[in-house]
């Protein structure tokens, strides 16, 4: 799937129709949408033409919910990934912070920096909530590492008024979109067995919302 260059980062393209409707929700568990590596892998695999088109130089994966997806990623993209840290909660108090913080970066100066510097770089993370931390990081390789261009890769966008905002020259890929929902993701099961299950029913409708929920993968083309 490839979208002509739009004039503003205002679009969504689903499939071959631009969003006028909300989607039909996925199934939920206590309020909460169980998710699967399988799903997980093919959210992936359905971004991968996409991304190719892009032609990124290296990815950028935000840790640590980022990690998982960006190697799923690298068996379509063969691209190097560079890891990068950031802090927006507080696990100790459980309360957010006023921006995140950088717990583990790059410089700019050894060979890793060099993949930054004037590439065509993609920042992958597993949820855009508020967008406060892509936003943040998204700034921060502008400013510090000047790459030819950038872009934003997520396994899902929540629906809901956003906090930060990115540049309109950002491109952005998301594989689902759907209402504000909490995901949880299996790499942070500690019962992995029952976080598939659950998995399972939250995909079949078992615990109510849209049986075989299956969402187009969502691209905003920069312009």
């Amino acid at each position: 799937l490839k979208t002509p260059a739009l004039a503003s980062f205002e679009m969504v393209i689903e499939g071959n129709s631009p969003i006028g409707k909300t989607p039909s929700s996925p199934s939920t568990h206590e309020g909460k949408r169980y998710l699967s590596y399988n799903q997980i892998h093919k959210t992936v695999a359905s971004l991968a033409d996409a991304i190719r088109d892009y032609k990124p130089d290296c990815m950028v994966a935000i840790g640590g919910g980022g990690f998982i997806p960006a190697r799923m990623l690298r068996t379509f993209v063969k691209v190097p990934i560079l890891t990068v840290s950031l802090e927006l909660y507080d696990d100790a108090t459980n309360t957010r912070k006023e921006k995140p913080v950088k717990l583990q970066w790059f410089d700019s100066v050894s060979g890793v920096g060099e993949r930054v510097q004037g590439k065509r770089v993609l920042v992958v993370d597993e949820v855009d909530d508020s967008r406060t931390t892509l936003q943040f990081c998204v700034e921060e390789i502008l400013r510090d590492h000047t790459p030819s261009d950038i872009a934003c890769m997520v396994l899902h966008n929540k629906e809901k008024t956003k906090n930060g905002v990115l540049p309109p020259s950002v491109s952005y890929f998301a594989g689902e979109s759907f209402p504000d929902v909490w995901c949880v993701y299996p790499w942070d099961a500690t019962d992995i067995d029952e976080h598939e299950r659950k998995a399972k029913l939250c995909q079949d409708g078992e615990f109510g919302g849209a049986s075989g929920y299956n969402p187009s993968p969502q691209i905003i083309a920069s312009p």
